[in-house]
């Protein structure tokens, strides 16, 4: 129940990033916009790290997992969220959220290539929904 409770907490918050964002966004560039982001939350990333003394963990930290995690960042908070903000500046928001947030596809097909997961019906199915969902949206 746990997870479910922070599930929740993300679609909340989530939901209203965009709202934010594309309010932000009405007088400045996309990369000044996510470079004012990032500045906020690597100094509250770092003073949380500092004043829990959490920052020790980034030494722990095996060469592949941190160049995995770089990756990761580097895909989903530098070039994602740039090309974001460029598709919140130039459209709106309820439309380009759920395109965005059809980013599962990409999930399975690349799980399933790469990872060895299995296809099930279930995932066929919520992926069909997915699609069927970005296709209302762009009408």
């Amino acid at each position: 129940m746990k997870s479910f409770t922070f599930a929740l907490l993300t679609m909340v918050f989530w939901g209203l990033a965009p709202v934010l964002a594309k309010i932000g966004l009405v007088k400045t560039d996309p990369f000044t916009g996510l470079a004012l982001r990032t500045f906020v939350i690597s100094g509250i990333i770092l003073l949380y790290g500092i004043f829990t003394g959490k920052l020790g963990g980034l030494a722990q930290l095996d060469f592949r997992s941190a160049a995995f995690l770089a990756g990761e960042g580097i895909f989903a908070s530098l070039l994602g969220h740039l090309a974001y903000y460029h598709a919140l500046k130039l459209g709106e928001a309820s439309r380009i959220v759920p395109v965005v947030a059809a980013f599962p596809l990409v999930t399975v097909a690349v799980g399933l290539l790469f990872l060895g997961e299995k296809l099930s019906w279930y995932k066929l199915v919520g992926a069909s929904l997915i699609i069927a969902g970005i296709l209302l949206v762009k009408k």
